[in-house]
């Protein structure tokens, strides 16, 4: 394991892209899959039955995606190797994408999307890990604004399968396993990371899991979830609510709006993650843009006018890539102890999965009775609740 001490060194930009690069393909790897091809492959083996299996399997990979992230940082703690559980994490993720093209069984699917989960967080959660150990306090912030570049390539990956470029679920498979070995494996054979050495006001080992940084930890963790509910009920009712906003409104204008807020994104949180590594002002950088997020969600919910709901939408698919892109690195700052930051980076990812089981009681309180514009209110709140408590993060975590 390289270093835990967030020293004076800053590593070269070059290493950085690398690295935003590897996140990215880890992105890849399930973006397309979950939100198109693996919909299509069960359809073609349950047919009628479809709906209720792709519960079964969305319900049975959040709990092993749960379980694999805690369990994955731990290991990568105790073997001091990362690069080792990325580079096992990834063959096993190809290895087990490329086995769902040979099978001709529901169930079958099943257990193989339930053992892919287990490997793509073995490699996702020590690589996010790793970065805590070799980048710098000063570089968190453009390291966060790199890691925006994820989401967007996983989104027109899923365009361009949406597209229909590929048409066999073999093809897409391979397709998205070549993709992401080309962009995981640069990191592994070229990154060498500069070794960090101790520097002055850094937070010393005995002091890294102090009450202190267990409290901003804990804000740092819940304010995640609070997004990540907003986010994920909206991502769930988006096709409902554009579809009654503008009913003439095709799947390409979807799609645009959604890839569109991702590439824009990149953009602004690059600039906010520069500006917070030069002002020094992380959490109210966080604060800012989730209370942002929480303004467009409220727009979105008192909009008459389907441009200005559409525009709302846009903005708030900005601030939300961009919070949890910031998020993402500056979460490093109160994982400061190497020996725990893999665990740490694992209990984190629960939030990824704790929103699913959250999100359908919200919707299913909200929705029948007060319509959408009330869900958007309830999910305006919540962003605003995790604004507040950011807002008060102390400066000297």
């Amino acid at each position: 394991m390289d270093n835990g001490a967030q020293g004076a060194a800053r590593q070269p930009l070059g290493f950085l892209l690398l690295y935003a690069l590897a996140y990215a393909g880890g992105v890849t790897a399930y973006t397309p899959f979950l939100m198109l091809v693996l919909p299509a492959r069960i359809t073609d083996l349950a047919g009628a039955e479809d709906i209720v299996w792709l519960g079964y399997i969305v319900f049975a990979g959040a709990v092993a995606a749960s379980v694999s992230g805690v369990l994955s940082g731990w290991l990568s703690d105790r073997t001091s190797s990362r690069r080792l559980w990325v580079a096992v994490g990834m063959v096993a993720t190809i290895l087990l994408q490329l086995a769902m093209t040979q099978c001709d069984s529901i169930g079958a699917l099943l257990w193989l999307v339930v053992a892919w989960q287990l490997a793509l967080n073995l490699m996702l959660v020590p690589l996010i890990a790793w970065a805590g150990d070799f980048v710098p306090d000063t570089q968190k912030g453009l390291l966060g604004g790199l890691l925006s570049i994820a989401p967007a390539l996983g989104a027109w990956s899923g365009i361009l399968f949406a597209a229909g470029a590929v048409a066999s679920f073999e093809g897409k498979a391979v397709i998205i396993a070549a993709m992401t070995a080309a962009l995981v494996l640069p990191l592994l054979l070229l990154g060498h990371p500069r070794r960090l050495t101790a520097s002055p006001g850094v937070t010393p080992a005995s002091q890294a899991t102090s009450p202190h940084l267990k409290s901003a930890a804990a804000r740092m963790w819940v304010a995640r979830l609070l997004m990540q509910i907003s986010g994920a009920a909206l991502a769930s009712y988006l096709y409902f609510w554009l579809r009654a906003l503008d009913p003439a409104m095709g799947d390409g204008e979807k799609t645009i709006l959604f890839a569109g807020g991702l590439s824009a994104s990149i953009v602004v949180a690059l600039f906010l993650g520069r500006w917070s590594d030069r002002r020094g002002h992380p959490f109210a950088v966080l604060s800012l843009i989730s209370a942002l997020a929480g303004l467009a969600l409220a727009a979105m919910a008192l909009a008459d006018d389907p441009a200005m709901a559409k525009l709302a939408y846009v903005l708030f698919g900005i601030a939300g890539a961009t919070f949890l892109a910031l998020h993402a690195s500056q979460t490093l700052r109160v994982l400061r102890d190497p020996a725990q930051r893999g665990l740490g980076i694992g209990l984190f990812n629960l939030t990824n999965t704790a929103p699913s089981l959250v999100m359908p009681w919200i919707a299913i309180s909200v929705v029948p009775g007060f319509g959408f514009g009330r869900l958007f209110l309830v999910l305006a709140l919540l962003a605003l609740c995790a604004a507040a408590l950011l807002a008060t993060m102390p400066r000297d975590v």
